[in-house]
């Protein structure tokens, strides 16, 4: 462990707890974040699956003069 010295001065049934409840609050912010500042997560979740339009839109003939159909 590289930072061994900080538990001479923080008691690690203080620190580990602290640095634990920081992560989680930290990912619940991260993902609260997403949640509110995105439109297809939440309709992602609720099983909404968007069928975007480069799907329905045929591709372009790669050999000039070849016609499809």
């Amino acid at each position: 462990m590289n930072q061994a010295r900080i538990w001479l001065v923080v008691k690690p049934s203080i620190g580990v707890p602290l640095m634990l409840g920081a992560v989680a609050i930290t990912a619940l912010l991260v993902h609260a974040a997403v949640l509110t500042h995105t439109a297809w997560y939440p309709a992602f979740l609720n099983g909404k699956a968007k069928i975007s339009t480069s799907m329905i839109v045929p591709a372009a003939p790669s050999i000039p003069g070849v016609t499809i159909g």
